[in-house]
């Protein structure tokens, strides 16, 4: 994460732990005692959503790239040039600061070092941490050392993995109204409690006042938090 990146969230866990605090339990004590939690867990909390944007980004540039160099493999040239001019292409299309066009660069490099590509690619695929990636960088070695068509390989392999993130695409189509509602859902508890406060002025004031209702409004909030967790495994669904 970036500096940026902590204080965006770290605001944004601060917020939830305010109105956690105000919604729920109506003390400042409850608030001050949320706050570190929410500052520091909420990023942390982000950190899978994000690196599975960024591995999500990568797969699609490493994807192109690939389909890039077994272009260049079909119009003669050799593997080492073919990822020479796929890093070139690279950096017209997606531009220089690109994840796959630093990597693509990172290649070149070894290559002229007289690193062996399939080395380069398997180092690349376990830092990746992408399971497409690793399964690509696996046939190209098995191919590099066969003999095989490496053409036809990889552009099949690349477009393998293309198919597959068509559908996970698709899915993401399908349910994005659920996800939309998921997120209606989440505030919800919230906003009933501030319009029941703020329409019937002192209704709810007995759930704060007494042990009971204290109770009662924890295990609404582990409900709350519960169900939110239920929520995001049912949509994560995964090709």
């Amino acid at each position: 994460m970036t500096k940026e990146d902590k204080l965006k969230y770290g605001s944004i866990g601060a917020v939830i732990c305010a109105a956690i605090a105000y919604a729920f339990y109506r003390s400042i004590i409850v608030f001050i005692v949320l706050l570190p939690a929410g500052i520091l867990v909420y990023p942390k909390s982000k950190i899978t959503e994000l690196k599975s944007k960024r591995q999500s980004r990568l797969t699609e540039e490493f994807t192109e790239g690939m389909l890039s160099v077994g272009s260049f493999l079909g119009a003669g040239l050799s593997l080492e040039n073919a990822f020479i001019s796929a890093y070139r292409e690279q950096c017209r299309i997606n531009g220089k600061d690109a994840l796959m066009s630093r990597e693509f660069e990172n290649f070149i490099k070894n290559i002229r070092l007289n690193k062996p590509i399939e080395a380069i690619l398997k180092e690349f695929a376990e830092r990746s941490m992408v399971d497409d990636i690793k399964s690509f960088s696996e046939v190209f070695i098995i191919a590099k050392r066969k003999g095989g068509r490496m053409k036809e390989i990889i552009e099949n392999t690349a477009s393998i993995i293309r198919d597959k993130r068509a559908v996970n695409e698709e899915i993401l189509n399908m349910t994005a109204s659920r996800r939309y509602e998921q997120n209606i859902m989440n505030i919800l508890p919230f906003v009933i409690i501030i319009y029941i406060d703020l329409t019937s002025d002192g209704f709810i004031d007995i759930m704060y006042g007494c042990f009971a209702g204290r109770v009662i409004m924890t295990v609404s909030l582990i409900l709350t938090g519960v169900s939110y967790m239920l929520s995001q495994k049912i949509l994560d669904i995964k090709v």
